[in-house]
């Protein structure tokens, strides 16, 4: 990334007020400095989709390491869910670490250690050393995504944050549509545990693009001085402002509409279905595109239109297209293609929430860029590695994940609207 972009003319906008770090001063290097281009949504998106790749890559071998392994399907969406919940706790340790030791370090040695233990799992002998070599890969692989967070933060705010974090789609959106077909093919030939050697090489690609492209955007000056004591107070900060709280929450329960999506749909479409292995991968390409494709109307209406007011239209019709997906897989209306349409209408909005939510919440707390961002991630990765679960202990078919999904949605519209003044009458602009 070119160190001497111009920035708009136009002045940052500046932090609402109690928002900032106590004994933080002010100072222009807070302040972003860069627009986003086509190397940051290159760099960043490849480094956001280590997890998306590492969860769908796998997911069509999902019934094939029940079969291999003696095991239930419960079970194995433990090794789905196991890696978000991974995932939130590495958010957790490795944000802090990347205010206080720069960008660079904690993403290459997280992403190395995502290469030593994706080959673990490879050789895995059971359910249970599976799933916490999962939960592990989890927690590494969260060093990619709060490092991107962070650096996003360190050069971008408001509208041009929201709007890069949309575009990243682009780069994350390969994942969902060619992972799972690479998965089956390479499980097809070589059987699932082949699938984690190419999770390893695809590491290995990683932390060399890293090393080679990634420049360090927190320079010694900026970086906070001290341990846990220091971490623990940057989290007491962010739990004390609670508009914070609430935005950050929202991109979590919309991961949990997805992941429920996500971890439910090879058990509703295979076995519920009958769909076949190709059939299912097609499926979940075509659901991919709605992913990206509503990713890329969201970054072009944040142009035009505040991040606030996208979220408030998106989370309400999330709400009420997940409760048409619950009608439809209780009556069986419309049948198979009924269900398909409007889970595909789904999973278009679901990610207007998480960009414009995380843009508006980063924006209250630049000078813990890192800290915020892993405390977003933590929340995302864990309610959705926790709520998709649920939808196997309910019997794991289409009426289960609708009903999972449906309370998701319906949590989040219930914070939006109680825990922040985003719906009052002139309330929108203290978050905006």
């Amino acid at each position: 990334m070119d160190e001497s972009s111009p920035r708009s003319a136009a002045p940052a906008t500046p932090a609402p007020s109690g928002t900032s770090t106590p004994g933080a001063a002010p100072s222009a290097t807070d302040a972003p400095v860069h627009r986003p281009d086509a190397r940051h949504v290159l760099l960043l998106g490849t480094m956001c989709a280590l997890p998306a790749i590492s969860t769908d890559i796998y997911l069509p071998s999902l019934p094939d390491v029940a079969r291999d392994l003696g095991t239930s399907a419960a079970a194995v969406q433990l090794t789905m869910t196991g890696m978000l919940i991974g995932g939130a706790v590495g958010q957790l340790v490795i944000g802090p670490l990347s205010d206080r030791f720069g960008r660079r370090t904690p993403v290459l040695v997280g992403v190395a250690l995502h290469v030593v233990v994706s080959l673990l799992c490879a050789i895995a002998p059971a359910i249970v050393p599976l799933v916490a070599l999962r939960v592990a890969q989890g927690f590494f692989n969260a060093s990619a995504t709060v490092v991107a967070m962070a650096l996003i933060r360190d050069r971008f705010t408001g509208s041009d944050a929201s709007r890069l974090m949309s575009r990243l789609m682009l780069v994350i959106g390969v994942a969902p549509l060619f992972a799972p077909s690479l998965g089956g093919l390479i499980a097809g030939q070589w059987g699932w545990r082949a699938v984690f050697v190419v999770l390893a090489a695809f590491g290995v690609v990683l932390w060399f693009v890293v090393l080679l492209r990634m420049p360090e955007t927190l320079p010694p000056e900026r970086r906070r001085d001290g341990g846990v004591r220091t971490a623990l107070s940057g989290y007491r900060h962010l739990l004390r402002d609670r508009h914070f709280v609430a935005l950050a929450v929202l991109p979590g329960l919309a991961m949990a509409v997805l992941m429920t999506y996500v971890v439910a749909s090879p058990f509703v479409l295979r076995v519920g279905y009958g769909l076949s292995e190709h059939q299912f991968a097609l499926l979940f390409a075509a659901n991919g595109v709605g992913l990206v494709l509503g990713a890329q109307v969201n970054a072009a209406l944040v142009r035009r239109v505040a991040p606030i007011r996208i979220l408030r239209v998106a989370v309400v019709l999330t709400v009420l297209l997940t409760g048409v997906l619950l009608v439809l897989a209780l009556t069986g209306f419309g049948g198979l293609w009924g269900l398909l349409v409007v889970l595909w209408l789904v999973l278009a909005l679901v990610n207007f929430a998480p960009p414009n939510a995380t843009a508006i919440a980063l924006g209250r707390h630049g000078a813990i860029a890192g800290t915020a961002a892993a405390f977003i991630g933590a929340l995302q990765a864990g309610t959705g590695g926790v709520v998709a679960n649920l939808s196997g202990v309910l019997g794991g078919g289409a009426v289960a994940m609708a009903v999972v999904m449906l309370a998701a949605a319906t949590v989040g519209l219930t914070v939006l609207a109680l825990a922040t003044p985003a719906f009052r009458r002139g309330g929108a602009w203290q978050l905006a």
